[in-house]
């Protein structure tokens, strides 16, 4: 009787097996790199009016730009507060002073911050206790790369 082997069989597992163990360890290697962390908070500093902070935390090497940049430049952070009867923004969102560096990819002197950085937004309160939402767009970059502007959307009340 003669006995029949496949030996197709366990080259075609090996393979499979090999390709499979690949992909799992890249899954489990890869990493989204979320370089910032955004938080929210607000004070009421009167009964009409209160302020929003919008704090980004920085991972080191990392920046954010200012709201200020020219044409040209990098995607500047931009704060965006939705339309509400409940509140309104006073007007333009104040940030420090950024750190100012010619950059060459970009061509020119931009603004921007590292480590962490406070936004902060003046608001008319025109109810006791308003829920105010907005949008936070924003590019990060290293001495070596920038990552697709983001967009963050934020809810807070205030109380």
């Amino acid at each position: 009787m003669m006995t029949y082997t496949n030996t197709m069989k366990e080259p075609n597992k090996i393979i499979l097996l090999c390709s499979l163990s690949l992909f799992l360890f890249d899954f489990v290697h890869a990493q989204i790199i979320q370089p910032v962390k955004w938080s929210f908070a607000a004070k009421k500093v009167s009964t009409e009016e209160a302020v929003v902070f919008i704090k980004a935390d920085i991972l080191p090497g990392w920046h954010v730009y200012s709201q200020h940049i020219d044409a040209g430049g990098p995607v500047a952070t931009a704060i965006t507060f939705a339309p509400s009867k409940a509140y309104q923004p006073i007007g333009a969102p104040a940030e420090p002073e950024p750190i100012r560096k010619y950059e060459d990819v970009f061509g020119m002197d931009v603004g921007y911050f590292e480590g962490s950085v406070v936004f902060q937004q003046r608001i008319r309160l025109k109810a006791a206790q308003p829920t105010v939402k907005g949008m936070v767009e924003f590019m990060v970059c290293n001495d070596q790369q920038c990552l697709p502007p983001d967009e963050i959307a934020f809810t807070l009340t205030i109380n």
